[in-house]
C-alpha cells in the first residue's frame, strides 16, 4: 500500500469513528412518534417519564428502570408520553472480538424478551453512571465504561415484564389526525409511519395501495386544502397562510398551490375579495 492509499484509509477510518454513535448516550425523546432502523443493536433504558415503543410489532410503555432491546436492522417506533422523557441508549455498532459474546447474548435475549425490568440495585448503579455522563458528556472513555458495565450486569439482573402485541395495520384516521396536528410543520414519512406503528417502507407501500397517492402527495393536498380555507376566511396574508400550512416559503406555497389548483393563491383570493 502506498502512502496516499494509507492516508486515505486512515482518514476514512477516522471519519467512520467520528460518525459512529457513542457507546452510551443520554437522549430526550420528542413527544411525537418517530420511526427508523439502524445497522447496529441498541439497548434502551428508561430514566425519566414514559416512552411508548414498538419493536417488530410488539408494543409497550417503557418507564424508569425498564428497557428494551432493538436488534440491528429492526424497524422500531418510539415517542414520549410525558412532557419530557429521558432515556439511556447503549449502542453496539462494531463489536470487537471481546464484545462478540455479549452482543450474541443480547441478540438471544431479544428473541425471548424484547422488554425488560431492571432490579433496584442496577437502577441505582445506572443513576450514578448517568450523573457521571451528564457531568462529562464528551468523555468517550467514560461512555464506553458505562456501556460495558451496564451490558455486563444486564445479562444477570433483568427480568421480562408483560407486553402486548400491537397489530401493525394501516389506519388512515390516525394518520389524518397526526397530519392535522402537525400541518404547520415539516412532516416526514418516518413520522407518519410511526403514528401507526409501521416501518417506513411498509407504510409507504400500504398507503399508496389503499389511498392511491403517495404520502407526500397526500400531505401536500392537505396543506393546500387548509390554505384554501384560510384564504376564504380572509384573516391572513398569503405569507401567513404559507407559514400556517407548513410551506418552507411563500414561493414554494405559490408554486404548489398553482400546480394543484390551476390558479395562484392571489387569483384564488380574488374570487372572494376584490
Amino acid at each position: 500500500m502506498n502512502l496516499s492509499s494509507l492516508n486515505f484509509s486512515l482518514e476514512s477510518a477516522s471519519r467512520a469513528k467520528l460518525l459512529s454513535p457513542r457507546p452510551a448516550e443520554l437522549i430526550t425523546l420528542p413527544s411525537y412518534m418517530d420511526c427508523h432502523e439502524h445497522s447496529y443493536t441498541q439497548i434502551v433504558i428508561g430514566l425519566k417519564g414514559l416512552v411508548e415503543f414498538e419493536v417488530s410489532g410488539v408494543a409497550n410503555v417503557v418507564g424508569t428502570g425498564q428497557g428494551c432491546v432493538v436488534t440491528a436492522s429492526t424497524d422500531h417506533a418510539f415517542g414520549s408520553l410525558a412532557h419530557q422523557s429521558d432515556i439511556l441508549v447503549l449502542n453496539l455498532p462494531y463489536p470487537a472480538e471481546d464484545d462478540s459474546l455479549i452482543l450474541q447474548k443480547i441478540n438471544e435475549l431479544s428473541k425471548m424478551d424484547i422488554y425488560f425490568q431492571l432490579d433496584s440495585s442496577i437502577q441505582k448503579l445506572i443513576d450514578m453512571l448517568v450523573q457521571e455522563i451528564r457531568s462529562s458528556p464528551n468523555d468517550l472513555l467514560l461512555s464506553r465504561a458505562c456501556s460495558d458495565t451496564v451490558l455486563a450486569l444486564l445479562l444477570h439482573h433483568i427480568s421480562a415484564f408483560d407486553v402486548h402485541r400491537r397489530e401493525s395495520r394501516f389506519d388512515l384516521e390516525v394518520v389524518d389526525r397526526y397530519i392535522e396536528q402537525h400541518l404547520s410543520r415539516r412532516i416526514s414519512i418516518a413520522q407518519l409511519a410511526g403514528s401507526v406503528y409501521l416501518g417506513e417502507s411498509q407504510f409507504h407501500q400500504l398507503f399508496k395501495e389503499q389511498v392511491g397517492v403517495t404520502p407526500h402527495q397526500y400531505v401536500l393536498k392537505k396543506r393546500v386544502d387548509l390554505a384554501k380555507t384560510l384564504i376564504e376566511q380572509g384573516r391572513f396574508s398569503l405569507g401567513q397562510v404559507a407559514e400556517l400550512t407548513g410551506f418552507s416559503n411563500q414561493s414554494t406555497f405559490t408554486h404548489t398551490f398553482s400546480r394543484l389548483q390551476g390558479v395562484s393563491p392571489s387569483q384564488y383570493r380574488k374570487r372572494f375579495y376584490r
